[in-house]
């Protein structure tokens, strides 16, 4: 039996900048980690790269008056509703400054009791004991602080009802149902990130004149900022004091272009993509970590898909129950060297989890580098298209 299974390891890289080679910087860094390691490259091998350097080296940034100037143009001299922001001061603090600095007044509408991503300031348990209908009942910052007193947020300790309050110069209610906007004005953007097409049908549904969703926002260029045409401001993280890193452009043509390095220097064909969040829910703190409007937003052709896995407990206890030792191995190993090509629905797959192998590596990757200072935001797996009979 061959013991060693997935293997994921961080690999350290040196400060990126914008005009940065990273094609030929990552490969480098993989190269020399299997020398220093002393271990080998082999086909299949996974490398990632995290969505943050690439962005860096292709310098996409913009201010916040980049993105005022665009929410201007978008609007004109409006009213806007800003509906269902996630909290975050490193996600949305100066998007939101760009956003209200671009219109004439601004009216942020929150979710509660949690923003969509998890991240919360009252607890379910507290809505019941307040006889609180969350589908219905609609609040002013003030009367919603009046009701359930310390509001902060568990983990960061900030009022993000305050906080949004002061970052936006702005008025703050607080519904779950997106159409309360349209009675303060009907010119909105849908600032959630995966429910925001759903969102933003529902307000034109409703009444609304116009409805822009934070990917329609630094779509293209302003006065020659950093823009992304696929998720605008979606993905986006508080870079300086006035400006923000956006999510990287053309990710996949850097993953192919990755590929093809390594190729022509290691004879390998490694597979590769770029990573952000991964799509997964912290168990304490209850967030959903997946911020990024994808968790691979590139990636090459040999990663496309969804695992197609026996679960070994459960072929185990039940067509195997009655063997033991090697006799269990080699019956395993067997199933698995004849399963069918396309397990969905079947029994021996009941467990399994058919999620996107991107997604699944990114989570994987996301959690090899952290999100501190262990400085490896190169991602190297290896072994994770091995299965039992390999």
């Amino acid at each position: 039996m061959d013991y060693q299974g997935t293997i994921s390891r961080g690999i350290r890289a040196p400060i990126i900048r914008k005009g940065d080679d990273l094609v030929k910087i990552t490969a480098d860094c993989v190269i020399n980690a299997s020398k220093q390691g002393n271990f080998e490259l082999n086909d299949k091998d996974v490398v990632a790269v995290t969505e943050a350097v690439l962005a860096k080296s292709q310098g996409n940034y913009a201010t916040i008056d980049d993105i005022a100037t665009d929410v201007k143009a978008k609007f004109g001299d409006e009213t806007v509703g800003l509906v269902f922001p996630i909290f975050s001061r490193n996600r949305f603090s100066k998007v939101l400054e760009g956003i209200a600095k671009g219109v004439k007044k601004l009216i942020v509408q929150l979710s509660y009791p949690s923003d969509e991503v998890g991240n919360s300031f009252i607890t379910y348990e507290q809505l019941m004991e307040k006889k609180v209908n969350p589908y219905t009942d609609v609040f002013t910052g003030d009367e919603f602080r009046k009701l359930f007193g310390d509001v902060r947020h568990k983990f960061t300790g900030v009022d993000y009802i305050e906080f949004y309050e002061k970052v936006g110069n702005c008025e703050v209610i607080l519904a779950t149902n997106p159409c309360e906007i349209l009675k303060h004005t009907k010119y909105v953007i849908a600032a959630d990130i995966h429910t925001r097409n759903r969102t933003k049908k529902l307000l034109l549904a409703g009444g609304a004149k116009k409805v822009v969703t934070l990917d329609e926002i630094l779509s293209e260029s302003v006065n020659g900022s950093g823009y992304n045409a696929d998720y605008g401001v979606l993905g986006s993280n508080l870079a300086t004091e006035n400006s923000v890193k956006l999510f990287p452009r053309d990710a996949k043509k850097f993953a192919i272009a990755l590929q093809n390095e390594l190729k022509a220097r290691t004879g390998k064909t490694i597979e590769c993509m770029v990573y952000g969040d991964g799509a997964f829910k912290d168990p304490v703190c209850g967030i959903w970590e997946l911020a990024d409007p994808v968790a691979s937003p590139g990636f090459t052709d040999g990663l496309k898909g969804v695992p197609n896995e026996i679960k070994l407990k459960y072929v185990a206890d039940n067509d195997l129950s009655t063997l033991t030792g090697d006799d269990a191995v080699k019956a395993v190993q067997e199933m698995i060297k004849n399963k069918d090509d396309n397990l969905f629905a079947k029994e021996q797959s009941l467990g399994t989890t058919p999620r996107q192998l991107t997604d699944l590596l990114a989570s994987l990757s996301d959690l090899t580098s952290g999100s501190g200072d262990k400085g490896t935001p190169i991602i190297l797996i290896q072994n994770y298209f091995k299965n039992y009979a390999m």
